[in-house]
């Protein structure tokens, strides 16, 4: 009897694939503060990207070298009203729509979980589970908290994936290495 082959490498997991790409996307982010990225997928499949950062048109504070909300000195409680960034999963969602792609049914993983904003954008376009690195960690948890509970209220999994040492040390190698140079001998 034959033994089966061993696999000549090994593949990230699809949580580990899908979050590895929100954190590229979070590298196009323009935001000073908290650069973030969203990957929308279903069936295993890349919907729509987003990162945070400017409308166009707009100034970007990296461009700047100045958050500008910080720079009007405008409070915390007020970051929303005066912040040029269009978070990472609105990006998302809204360049999906711009596409004619529909993201009902979706899982969306995101380098940052969602504000309480968001948080009800992506129910309402339909996202079924929610995937995170991190957590928002706002100064008002009680309204965080009451977000994520309407958001599972709602049938949405939620769920936080980070990033194995093992994973970063792979995602790492394969960058720095010749992707697609050839691997084995032309025949």
């Amino acid at each position: 009897m034959n033994k089966p082959n061993k696999p000549a490498f090994i593949r990230p997991s699809w949580d580990a694939y899908f979050l590895a790409l929100a954190k590229m996307a979070a590298s196009r982010s323009t935001c000073l503060s908290r650069p973030t990225g969203c990957v929308i997928v279903k069936d295993k499949q890349v919907l729509s990207t987003g990162y945070n950062g400017s409308m166009p048109g707009v100034a970007h504070c990296s461009d700047e070298g100045i958050c500008y909300r910080r720079s009007i000195k405008a409070p915390d409680s007020e970051k929303y009203d005066f912040c040029r960034s269009i978070h990472a999963e609105a990006n998302a969602i809204a360049l999906a729509a711009r596409y004619g792609i529909s993201v009902e049914g979706a899982t969306a993983y995101f380098t940052l979980f969602p504000c309480y904003v968001c948080t009800k954008l992506l129910v309402r376009a339909g996202i079924r589970e929610i995937v995170y690195e991190y957590g928002y960690d706002s100064k008002n948890t009680e309204r965080d908290k009451h977000w994520r509970e309407v958001a599972e209220g709602a049938n949405v999994r939620i769920r936080q994936v980070r990033l194995s040492k093992k994973d970063k040390k792979w995602f790492k190698d394969f960058l720095e290495d010749d992707t697609s140079k050839r691997r084995l001998a032309s025949e």
